[in-house]
């Protein structure tokens, strides 16, 4: 019953962004709305870690397996693909050189800001 009730706590999150999607006029997927609010739940503590915990850690385990009808689905439009496979390709490679830049950019800023922070903090506890 455990595992039932925090997939159903996550269905409903989904039901929700889905519900979001159709009623607000932005070009953002139903599962953006979902995750942000997961997020939002989470940190603000209204939805509890240990009530989603584990179907979590379920849902990405498992996750390789949902990847396999999109692979299918490619090699089954191979001939329509092909004549695009050079571009696809050069838009896949910069698109991950860029994500890896800002990710790396935005991790070097959080960790720069936070050890300002905790040097801030140590110079004046030693003032005192």
């Amino acid at each position: 019953m455990k595992y039932l009730h925090q997939f159903m706590i996550i269905i409903g999150i989904t039901f929700v962004g889905e519900l979001l999607k159709y009623m607000l006029p932005l070009p953002i997927p139903a599962s953006i709305y979902g995750m942000v609010i997961m997020f939002i739940g989470l940190m603000t503590g209204f939805i509890k870690l240990d009530a989603v915990k584990d179907v979590g850690k379920f849902l990405i385990e498992i996750m390789p397996v949902m990847f396999i009808p999109a692979g299918v689905g490619l090699m089954s439009s191979w001939s329509v693909l092909k004549p695009l496979l050079l571009p696809v390709s050069i838009i896949t490679v910069v698109t991950i050189i860029t994500v890896m830049g800002a990710a790396g950019r935005s991790s070097q800023w959080v960790i720069r800001r936070d050890r300002k922070r905790a040097e801030k903090k140590i110079n004046e506890k030693a003032h005192c």
